[in-house]
């Protein structure tokens, strides 16, 4: 037999006809339906990174989900990605930085706030064996929902009690602005609530810090902006390693990595989020930097490689060892 494409189809073909079961046949066991908990450790020098899945959102595309990209050349990008092209899946991870005196969550997801597929972060940290109560520090990349909502979920509690909570000054005087809230376009306005929602109840006691500054042993912000005025990233170092937290630098690296022109909905400002991420994305590349990335799919850690006039994002090897 050779082997070449109608061959290779028509015994595709012929196989799922013969494993098709007689009505009458069951599983020995039936199927569990669910994933298991979403978890995945890794270590940059001697600290201890856990990444924490969220969960997902199926976003269905639309004409302006790219606002500077035709809709058929997205789906045509997701169909290179072996995607299917009418729906993108937009994952959520966190991350607990364990700095070997302090434990730090970087983000803290959607707080069941999201679909039904999602708030999943404090299931997943226990399943960890992380007590969210044992969460020293929480740290703030920037104010959209999925990364706050989960100080307080949409239980009405407030998670992480004990910690401090860590938010960029730039994006703090930005959305906690009544002026800029009051002339804000309609569609931002949502957002302009939930954060008042969200830190209202706690505004003394959340602490800002600057740019260029230590959040936690280790962890240095550093200034993304674009992707909202405060976009922060944040540099790991440890002995001689390295990693840059990306946050929302690009979405899903199937259409902005790959794309880094394209301009997601999200993006507030759209000219000085695509510099940032070129910026970012080019030193990435040219450093062979380990990289995370918030929406990168789980367990959303690797690399980023310069293709052509984009990137493209290289996942790192998945390891039992840390």
């Amino acid at each position: 037999m050779s082997l070449d494409r109608r061959t290779l189809m028509t015994a595709a073909a012929g196989l799922a006809a013969a494993t098709v079961l007689p009505e009458a046949a069951s599983a020995s066991a039936p199927p569990i339906g669910k994933q298991t908990a979403g978890a995945y450790r890794y270590k940059v020098g001697d600290i201890e990174i856990t990444a924490v899945h969220d969960g997902v959102n199926r976003m269905k595309l639309n004409e302006g989900f790219v606002r500077n990209a035709k809709l058929p050349d997205v789906q045509d990008a997701l169909k290179q990605a072996f995607m299917a092209p009418d729906e993108l899946p937009i994952t959520f991870t966190a991350l607990v930085v364990n700095t070997g005196g302090k434990l730090v969550l970087i983000d803290t997801g959607l707080g069941g706030l999201g679909g039904p597929t999602s708030g999943q972060l404090i299931p997943n940290m226990r399943a960890a064996g992380i007590d969210p109560a044992a969460i020293d520090t929480v740290v703030i990349s920037h104010f959209h929902g999925d990364h706050i909502n989960g100080i307080r979920p949409k239980e009405g509690f407030e998670s992480f009690s004990k910690a401090e909570i860590l938010v960029p000054a730039p994006e703090w005087d930005f959305w906690m602005d009544d002026a800029k809230m009051a002339q804000a376009p309609e569609g931002l306005v949502a957002n302009f609530k939930n954060v008042r929602r969200v830190f209202g109840p706690i505004a003394k006691d959340v602490k800002r810090f600057d740019w260029d500054r230590e959040v936690a042993p280790g962890v240095t912000a550093i200034g993304a902006p674009g992707h909202t005025p405060g976009h922060t990233i944040f540099a790991v170092a440890s002995g001689g390693a390295r990693m840059m937290i990306l946050s929302d630098v690009t979405n899903h690296p199937a259409l902005f990595v790959r794309n880094p022109d394209w301009s997601a909905v999200f993006d507030q400002d759209a000219d000085m989020a695509r510099a940032t991420r070129h910026k970012v994305l080019d030193m990435m590349a040219a450093e062979r930097m380990h990289v995370a990335g918030y929406h990168f799919p789980f367990p959303a850690q690797g690399y980023i490689a310069k293709d052509g006039k984009g990137y493209t994002f290289v996942p790192a090897q998945w390891s039992t060892v840390l």
